[in-house]
């Protein structure tokens, strides 16, 4: 993840926030005797929260894990449609 100053953000404010929705990479903003600050699009951070909000139940967590290793090995389950 790359780092500005709160200064470089300000200045390239609007190329910023472009670069980090085009690119889908937050970009770490430091300030001076504060603490640093993370700049993220607002369609990233939502699938964060989805993500946080479908791994919260620990058995839907299992299913999709099951389904994620089985889509990497290639193991398909062929079924008609209703």
């Amino acid at each position: 993840m790359d780092a500005i100053t709160y200064t470089q953000a300000r200045q390239n404010f609007t190329a910023t926030m472009n670069k980090i929705c085009e690119d889908h990479t937050p970009i770490i903003i430091t300030r001076q005797n504060e603490a640093p600050v993370v700049m993220m699009s607002l369609s990233d951070y939502n699938a964060i929260e989805e993500t946080i909000y479908l791994m919260r139940s620990p058995s839907n967590a299992m299913r999709l894990r099951k389904a994620m290793i089985s889509i990497e090995e290639k193991i398909f389950i062929k079924k008609e449609l209703l």
